[in-house]
């Protein structure tokens, strides 16, 4: 099973958000990367409900740098203006308009996978309120995304950032309430580690469904450069394998201790990705 352990890493912007686009690619580039996830952070990449930068810049600097871009992810969630389950008609139309702009550039790019969350309640109103939004959204973008040839990959979120889905029983339910065959799953190391669950768990539940990986590590927190929490690489990279992931695994790294030299962080993340490797096929 060993000599089969191939995936393919991706860099992400999220910690490089000091630097310009342009040095992220360049950086992501040197470091080894072969492909880029974009996060859509308004110094890197501007998108709103009205507006957005064009394309062809994403374009130009991948072909020059020699990088695919995996995967788009918007900016979302709580506080940002986008929620998937906002209320109140202006906010719902202005998410929406937000999230089909994402899959219009998505689709400019060539890229096959928009990122997507659950998006998140109020406290003072019944969850289930909350719920039935983040459904009828999903439900709306997806069949967008159907006809636009593009995958919508859902993760899970850990409490603080959501009170609508945190595991995988959430994110099961919710997927089969929305019925798209464009809604696929996104396995984010940071809420499986928060949860006590498990790749394995992700597979039991999701399958062939799982087309999308957040790699990172996790120790007192998530989302770290590998080396800095505790996760075992090695085991986690078996784990994918058995159950026959193809997606790539983007470093989603972030946290304010690698903003003046996100690149180390890529750099150390992908030299123990090479040295688990290097172990499975001894």
């Amino acid at each position: 099973m060993g000599s089969d352990v191939r995936f393919r890493p991706a860099a992400m912007n999220c910690s490089h958000r000091f630097f310009s686009l342009e040095a992220f690619f360049a950086s992501a580039a040197d470091s080894g990367f072969e492909a880029v996830e974009l996060w859509t952070g308004p110094m890197h990449f501007f998108l709103d409900y009205a507006s957005n930068d064009t394309p062809e810049k994403i374009t130009r600097l991948a072909n020059s740098f020699g990088l695919d871009v995996c995967a788009l992810c918007p900016e979302q969630n709580n506080p940002k203006p986008a929620n998937i389950a906002a209320r109140g008609e202006e906010s719902i139309k202005r998410t929406k308009n937000y999230f089909l702009r994402a899959i219009n550039v998505a689709s400019e790019l060539g890229v096959g996978i928009v990122v997507v969350t659950p998006g998140w309640g109020f406290l003072d109103e019944e969850r289930t309120e909350a719920w039935k939004r983040s459904v009828y959204m999903l439900g709306d973008l997806s069949s967008y995304a159907t006809c636009k040839g593009i995958v919508l990959a859902v993760e899970a979120l850990q409490p603080e950032e959501s009170n609508l889905c945190n595991r995988c029983e959430d994110l099961r339910r919710l997927i089969d309430e929305v019925g798209s065959s464009a809604l696929k799953v996104l396995l984010d190391t940071g809420a499986m580690w928060r949860a006590h669950e498990t790749m394995q768990d992700y597979f039991d539940a999701f399958g062939k469904d799982v087309v999308h990986c957040h790699f990172t590590d996790a120790g007192t927190v998530s989302h770290l450069a590998w080396g800095d929490g505790e996760r075992n690489l090695e085991a986690d990279l078996l784990a994918l394998t058995r159950n026959d992931y193809k997606g790539y695994l983007s470093f989603e790294i972030v946290g304010s201790q690698y903003y003046a030299d996100p690149a180390s962080a890529d750099r150390r993340s992908l030299a123990a990705y090479k040295r688990a490797l290097e172990e499975i096929h001894s």
